[in-house]
């Protein structure tokens, strides 16, 4: 999925929240609560501590959300303000324990890379 195709995506399902996020290169969104400072910076330590997956612990467990109107799932982790977007078109199984184990990957790929792509400030104007 490219950047702009994710950007749009997190765009509709955080629009009105007045939250700020980052959003990763895999689709791993860290939304945040508090919207100032160095966003990027707060968003990737939360997700450098969040994001890698270890079987057999907290990390390991997700739960799939799905969205209204076939536009994919979220998958959420052990941190509530980490979710995953996996697109309708992205797993080869669409079962909630395949999606949900392609989003942890997908976040676990976020959580090592730790790549930013996008930061959204809740307190300035989208473009």
């Amino acid at each position: 999925m490219d950047i702009e195709t994710l950007i749009g995506a997190w765009r509709r399902l955080l629009s009105g929240s007045g939250k700020s996020w980052v959003l990763f290169e895999h689709g791993t969104c860290v939304v945040l609560e508090e919207g100032e400072g160095d966003l990027a910076g707060r968003a990737t330590g939360i997700l450098r501590a969040y994001g890698p997956v270890s079987v057999g612990g907290p990390a390991g467990d997700f739960r799939v959300l799905e969205l209204k109107g076939d536009a994919g799932w979220l998958v959420t982790g052990h941190h509530p303000d980490v979710v995953t977007y996996v697109a309708a078109d992205e797993p080869e199984e669409p079962s909630h324990l395949a999606v949900g184990i392609h989003g942890r990957s997908k976040r676990d790929r976020d959580g090592t890379e730790l790549h930013v792509v996008h930061v959204e400030d809740a307190h300035r104007a989208a473009p």
